[in-house]
This record gives structure tokens, sequence and C-alpha cells, in this order.
């Protein structure tokens, strides 16, 4: 960056901000968009009564890299972590509960990454969910301590293949 041209500087600080300023979250889903509703959620195609849970918008792209999956999504915001004060009440938890009620969901599909974060939040949402409708996890085809941004489409697509009840 130092040896850029400060007119090269400036276009980027610009962009920077512009983006920051235009990209909001969906009120859906809570991805990334510009607008009110991601492309995603606006898309009547998709299979409305399941929902892949993620835990940020990155896992999110991963998982539609894959092409596998053609159904909803929620962004959580983060996991549930207690050593750094991440509890579900600063996750989007209630809106889930609320979209899953609310839309007449079949399955809610966990897609969280295998670590002591990702399991701690799993169980949690499948004790909350699963009374009303059905819980899946993604499969264990990722390796553990791993994130899903980083996991090969092939990988990824089996996983969600192979998904179970929790």
């Amino acid at each position: 960056m130092l040896r850029q041209p400060e007119e090269k500087i400036k276009a980027f600080a610009d962009a920077l901000l512009k983006a920051r300023n235009q990209v909001g979250q969906c009120q859906k889903c809570f991805h990334l968009t510009a607008e009110k509703e991601c492309e995603i959620c606006k898309n009547n195609s998709r299979d409305k009564t399941k929902i892949c849970v993620v835990a940020d918008s990155r896992d999110l792209l991963a998982l539609e890299r894959t092409r596998e999956y053609k159904g909803s999504y929620h962004v959580l915001g983060g996991l549930i972590s207690p050593m750094d004060g991440i509890g579900p009440e600063l996750l989007n938890v209630t809106s889930l509960v609320e979209r899953v009620t609310k839309e007449g969901s079949l399955e809610v599909i966990l897609a969280l990454t295998p670590s002591v974060e990702g399991d701690t939040t799993s169980l949690y949402l499948a004790k909350l969910l699963k009374s009303f409708v059905k819980v899946t996890r993604i499969a264990y085809g990722l390796p553990v301590g791993s994130e899903l941004e980083y996991a090969d489409e092939v990988t990824l697509a089996r996983a969600l293949e192979g998904r179970r009840d929790i």
C-alpha cells in the first residue's frame, strides 16, 4: 500500500467506505446484502421448507459453491462461546425460532463448524427446535476443528448428503 500512488489509495479507501455504508444484513436470513432481502431469500425456486443454519456468511457462500443445497439459510452471526462471552442471546437464535414457526419449516439443517463451539451451538439449537421441527446436522466429513469456508466443494456436498438427525 505504501508504494501505491495516493490516488489509488484514496480510491480504495472510498470503495471500502461505500461498501461499508451500502452492505447490510438480509432482514430474513442475516446474510450480507445491499437490499432488504438477499438474492437467496428472494428466489422463489428455493425450497422454503428447509433452513440451513450457518455461523456466518462465509459458510453460506461455501455451501452455495457446492450447488447441492437448494433450500434457504439462516446466518447466526457466530457460535456460542462462553469463554468469549458469547451466549445465544447475542446470536440470531430468536429470529430462527420465529422463522421456523411462521414459515412452517419441515427441517432445520445445522451446518456448523465441527468444534467445541459448533457442537455446543448445535446441541443448544437442536434442544430448542426438535420438539416442533426435524433437526439434522451435516455429516462429519469435515475434519474436526476446520472451518467450513476452507473446505472443498466435494467434501461439503458429501457432508450435506450425509446429514443425520440429532
